[in-house]
């Protein structure tokens, strides 16, 4: 422990959580994951003849005109499904709550913990799951974010089932709830970010000018780097 402290912002960390939100926002982040391709063949997409089967009347058995007809064998399937967009539209101040409303979740819960210069020189995975081996979260699901895409972290990491990394840029709501406990990225970050909104162009010239900094967010603990 260095003794120092970490002031969080009350506008990310300390608002009153909206599950509704919440909910809203990661069920649109797993719809947009969705391709929406599946499909099938109707009647009219099954290849076929269309030589009517037999005459109308006389036969004794019911009418059928077409091969293709869903009746029989190897012809359209009803109902079946067609290719979608699962997408849909969230308001964006409703989008902007649900981020906060989870961050502010898990700090209530008192799982924060800071960490000062975690670097890495080069991407070996050995020296990452020695960090997260000291840290004593080895078996905890956790996400690391950090303010930049830090290649060296990022390759460390990449092979590790239970760590991932996100540039703060592209911190959600989901990723933050799937690592079971998150937090604030650079707390100053995440302020121009989530409450201030500013285009990414902006936010790269901040990051430039300032230190760079790692969120690590883990189902126990919140770990604010600073390399």
């Amino acid at each position: 422990s260095t003794g120092r402290t970490v002031v969080l912002e009350d506008s990310i960390f300390g608002i009153e959580p909206n599950e509704h939100a919440v909910w809203l926002d990661v069920k649109q982040y797993l719809a947009n994951q969705r391709q929406g391709t599946h499909a099938s063949k109707h009647r009219g997409l099954v290849s076929g003849s269309t030589r009517k089967l037999k005459r109308q009347k006389g036969t004794g058995g019911a009418r059928c005109g077409s091969i293709k007809s869903p009746v029989f064998r190897g012809g359209g399937r009803v109902f079946g499904p067609e290719p979608r967009d699962y997408s849909f539209k969230l308001n964006k101040k409703l989008k902007r709550l649900a981020r906060p409303s989870v961050l502010s979740q898990k700090v209530s819960e008192q799982n924060l913990l800071v960490v000062e210069d975690i670097t890495l020189n080069a991407p070996k995975t050995k020296e990452f799951v020695n960090i997260i081996d000291a840290l004593g979260i080895n078996s905890k699901k956790s996400l690391f974010v950090t303010a930049t895409g830090d290649k060296n972290v990022y390759l460390s990491s990449r092979n590790l089932q239970s760590a991932s990394v996100v540039p703060c840029t592209e911190l959600n709501t989901y990723a933050i709830i799937n690592a079971k406990v998150p937090q604030s990225a650079a707390l100053r970050l995440l302020d121009l970010f989530i409450i201030k909104n500013l285009p990414l162009s902006l936010m790269y010239a901040y990051i430039r000018e300032k230190r760079r900094f790692m969120l690590h967010v883990s189902n126990r603990v919140c770990l604010l780097s600073l390399i």
